[in-house]
């Protein structure tokens, strides 16, 4: 009762108390709201409430039933060899030292006649080139198989032998191809480094006619030596070619009874030490093949 104060009337004091707690309970349970939504940082508790990350907000509805996902139209950019047909050809079979009588009969390559197939070459350890070509041929495919291209292999090692020079051709005609690559090693001196590609010459004599195909195997032949070169660091041969990494034959039945854009890619020498340590690298294999693929992509988007 200090300070001369006078005790409030009882009607005064209950409606002071009704005041305060209306301004204090809603105060109290903003306070409590915000304490749960945080919980106890200590015992690691995010709290009981949904956040943004944790509630689940259904996607706008797609047109079709509920709970179907939004479907995207596919990435034709991811894909740019769709419609494309393209023919790998492994060149020489691993097989063909077992049918020695088999691949050295003659067949007709328009314009003379020459072996059916050959063993191809190895390097000084022992590594066949056909088994390089057919290692090589399979990433290709896988490659471009991802980028949407139909393709074809020759031989995938399901073949006793072969197949000969011309069913090679042949098989790139049949399938209507928009390329045609095969594939192959060199066995030149030690010392001759590096890959060239061999395009068709201009012929025509029995079963050949270039005359439609070489130009075209040209501007494949142009794109392979540029991303070739890019992907595996390897230099156009320095024993043919001038340096261009091109090299121009009439005497190959695969080219010759071609009416596809087709080249062979000499990848390199496997009778050079430095060449052949590439050549037996999986690791550069798979750059060879991806240069190849490449190659393949400008030509046909080109």
């Amino acid at each position: 009762m200090s300070n001369g104060s006078f005790p409030p009337s009882p009607g005064r004091r209950g409606g002071t108390l009704a005041v305060v707690l209306t301004a204090l309970v809603p105060a109290c349970l903003a306070g409590w709201l915000i304490w749960d939504s945080m919980g106890d940082p200590e015992n690691g508790d995010a709290g009981s409430r949904p956040t943004a990350d944790s509630t689940s907000i259904a996607p706008p509805h797609s047109g079709g039933p509920p709970g179907t996902a939004t479907k995207r139209p596919k990435d034709d950019a991811a894909r740019p060899l769709a419609g494309k047909v393209v023919v790998i050809d492994p060149g020489h079979n691993p097989t063909n030292r077992d049918h020695p009588s088999r691949i050295a009969r003659s067949v007709d390559i328009g314009t003379a006649t020459k072996e059916c197939d050959t063993t191809g070459t190895a390097t000084n350890s022992g590594y066949a080139e056909a088994s390089f070509t057919l290692d090589v041929s399979r990433r290709v495919r896988a490659l471009l198989q991802a980028r949407g291209a139909k393709v074809v292999l020759t031989q995938d090692g399901d073949r006793a032998y072969g197949p000969c020079v011309d069913e090679r051709a042949e098989i790139g005609n049949e399938a209507h191809a928009d390329a045609a690559v095969s594939v192959h090693a060199d066995g030149a001196a030690a010392g001759q480094r590096g890959f060239h590609v061999i395009l068709p010459a201009s012929v025509r004599g029995g079963g050949a006619d270039t005359s439609g195909i070489t130009g075209p195997s040209r501007r494949l032949g142009e794109r392979l030596v540029r991303e070739f070169r890019a992907a595996t660091g390897s230099e156009p041969a320095n024993y043919m070619g001038d340096g261009t990494g091109l090299k121009v034959r009439d005497d190959l039945g695969g080219l010759n009874l071609s009416t596809v854009p087709k080249v062979f890619i000499e990848c390199g020498n496997m009778r050079d030490p430095k060449d052949a340590a590439q050549l037996t690298d999986a690791a550069w294999r798979e750059r060879a093949a991806r240069g190849i693929t490449q190659g393949i992509t400008d030509f046909l988007n080109g």
